[in-house]
């Protein structure tokens, strides 16, 4: 298996069907008597790539069945061909993934095979650097159902991003050969789309989600802007009522239950969520590092149509067509192909990986953010700073000065995604209980951290300590919902989108040079924990060097805007056409059937009992309402007196 072994890839390109998924690459110059084969052992999926008949061949297996691996590495006798000086008791074969030390007992009991465990990234990033720069026809662009194979030009490949959708996302800066940087990643992949597909439609296998996603219709459960203003005032406000609002969003408002929804139409509505937000989060990331060029591979594209379309369609609407969305064919072994290029240093140009040491950059403890920002706020030192308004969706606003603020992005997952999916999954009927039943849950029942995947001394090559979100609701094996606490559910969708939610606000912060972000919205409800996880998420992804502020009256903004501007006391701008701009998001939409949403029957005691009980929570928050807005009259008319006091106090003096 390793030894003298030498591999030869010279002339190496794709043979076989063009449009066939992982198709085979030839490697004509290969002695064909060798017998190589590689790993890339993830949390869901086993990635085997092998030498036979002149050809490298690629095949997956779910990691939960492990045994169907062996047996096929057995039934192949890829094992048999090894080095002349080594013995049976000493074979090797290349391995990459957190499964990797994971599962190394087994396989040297099973096949008496030891593991040479190389790093996950090293793989990843010579594996796509193999194919980008050897493999002809290897790339191509995806939109609206058309695929277009895509030109390397070797003397321009570099430098460019690299986004690799496993169970999580990681978003690699590729410079040069031997020469990249993790970046940073995001906890909401594809092991949390599949995560949530199995608790909401029951689906067993990923393909199965998959070809329920092609048949559904997201619009039954998506908020867009014109079920929130109405096709006349998209048009006098020109927004496009084809925007989504809110992923999930119209859950909030409808009396359905999980079961009276149809497994299609919810696995279209995840799917078109979280690619949009895989394709936001590399946006900004891009626009960071200045690249233009982004790449996606990862086992869970799986070529799919719909996938490839989301993320094309969003990166080229968030850029404004400045940015391209660029697939691989072999998209999910970037590390297995990475590993096998390691059974001998190449004499290649570019190709050579051997034990690469990346220089982990060290963080010195930062000085407390109270000693970097003033607490007092006033007119001289509070502009600019970034407004992040959570609604159903979320907005981000930079504000300059009174009356001068730019909704600069948003984001579809928002409050109504948190409270819709909260519905669904654990019944709940409020905000209010959902924060309750996640004060009393754990997340970590569900979600998979680096610890789940690497052990416990987590990942630190990369900086990331084994207690590190790898992927939200990725642990979930089961596909009844029944299987799981509610306030286990409900603490892992807040941990997800609370993260998520800083994340982006500080991505964003950064790409306007923003250092102070001010939170709003009625989801924030001046929750303990709701505002914890947002600066804990802030305070990660900034090492402290941005400021959090949370609004006391932020679920009122948009009201006390326009009673301010009664008297056009500085933020009359904030009135209700562009408040309304504000709090919606200006997310792609693609996808759906445009169809109204269902119109609400209420029949029955309990119904009755229902609605009077929402009139009676409509009256209370009424009466609150009434009560702030008149203990601000009361408040400006003290500081009206007050005014005309100094008045008179500086008039005197100046006689």
């Amino acid at each position: 298996m390793a030894g003298n072994t030498r591999l030869d890839l010279s002339g190496a390109a794709i043979c076989g069907d063009s449009m066939e998924r992982d198709p085979p690459i030839c490697l004509p110059n290969q002695a064909s008597n060798a017998s190589l084969a590689s790993l890339d052992i993830g949390g869901t999926l086993i990635k085997l790539v092998y030498f036979e008949n002149g050809k490298l061949n690629f095949v997956k297996f779910e990691t939960s069945r492990l045994e169907e691996c062996l047996d096929f590495i057995q039934d192949k006798k890829l094992l048999n061909g090894r080095p002349p000086g080594v013995s049976t008791a000493n074979r090797v074969m290349k391995a990459t993934g957190g499964g990797a030390f994971k599962f190394a007992d087994v396989f040297k009991e099973k096949l008496g095979v030891s593991l040479d465990k190389l790093d996950e990234m090293d793989s990843v990033v010579a594996g796509a650097n193999f194919l980008l720069k050897k493999i002809p026809g290897e790339s191509f662009t995806h939109m609206s159902r058309k695929r277009m194979p895509v030109h390397v030009n070797q003397d321009n490949l570099f430098p460019y991003l690299l986004v690799n959708i496993g169970s999580g996302v990681s978003m690699i800066k590729v410079t040069g050969t031997k020469k990249f940087e993790r970046v940073t990643g995001t906890h909401i992949g594809g092991g949390t789309i599949f995560g949530l597909a199995k608790l909401l439609t029951g689906c067993r296998k990923y393909d199965e989600f998959l070809k329920l996603s092609q048949q559904g219709d997201n619009l039954v459960l998506d908020l867009i802007v014109k079920d929130i203003c109405g096709e006349l005032a998209c048009q006098k406000q020109g927004l496009s009522a084809s925007t989504l609002a809110s992923s999930f969003g119209k859950v909030i408002s409808s009396q359905r239950k999980l079961t009276d929804y149809k497994a299609e139409d919810l696995a279209t509505t995840l799917l078109s969520a979280f690619t949009y937000n895989i394709a936001q989060v590399s946006f900004l990331v891009a626009s960071l590092l200045g690249l233009n060029r982004v790449y996606f591979g990862g086992s869970y594209i799986r070529g799919h149509a719909s996938i490839m379309d989301n993320i094309s369609y969003a990166i080229d609407y968030w850029s404004k067509g400045q940015m391209q969305a660029v697939f691989l064919r072999h998209e999910g072994f970037l590390g297995a192909l990475g590993a096998f290029m390691s059974y001998e240093s190449l004499n290649i140009n570019g190709l050579i990986l051997n034990d690469l040491k990346e220089q982990e950059s060290s963080h010195k403890d930062s000085t407390p953010i109270d000693a970097k920002f003033t607490s007092d706020l006033n007119d001289s030192n509070i502009f600019p700073y970034l407004l992040v308004n959570i609604g159903s969706g979320v907005s981000l606003i930079e504000v300059i000065g009174k009356g001068k603020f730019e909704r600069i992005i948003g984001t579809h997952l928002g409050g109504g995604t948190i409270l819709g999916l909260a519905r669904l999954l654990t019944g709940c009927t409020s905000y209010d209980e959902f924060l309750e039943l996640s004060q009393r849950g754990n997340n970590l029942s569900v979600d998979l951290t680096v610890g789940d995947i690497y052990g416990g001394h987590g990942y630190l090559k990369h900086g990331l300590p084994a207690s590190t979100t790898a992927s939200s609701f990725g642990k979930v094996s089961s596909n009844k919902l029944s299987d799981y606490k509610i306030e286990d559910l409900a603490a892992a969708l807040l941990n997800a989108f609370t993260y998520n939610i800083g994340q982006i606000s500080y991505f964003v912060s950064k790409l306007s040079g923003l250092k102070r972000i001010f939170f709003r919205g009625s989801y924030i409800c001046g929750h303990a924990k709701t505002m914890d996880k947002i600066s804990r998420s802030l305070k990660y992804w900034s090492k402290d060097q941005i400021q959090t502020t949370f609004l006391c009256h932020e679920g009122f903004m948009g009201t006390l805007g326009a009673f301010w501007s009664y008297e056009n006391m500085g933020i009359n701008d904030v009135a209700a056409h562009e408040f309304m701009k504000e709090v919606l998001l200006s997310a792609p939409y693609m996808g759906g059937k445009s169809q109204s949403s269902p119109q609400e029957h209420f029949h029955g005691k309990d119904d009755e009992t229902n609605l009077r009980g929402e009139i009676e929570s409509l009256k209370h928050s009424n009466a609150e309402l009434r009560a702030e807005v008149e203990r601000l009259e009361q408040e400006k008319s003290e500081l009206k007196a007050r005014l005309e006091k100094l008045q008179l106090i500086i008039s005197s003096q100046n006689r």
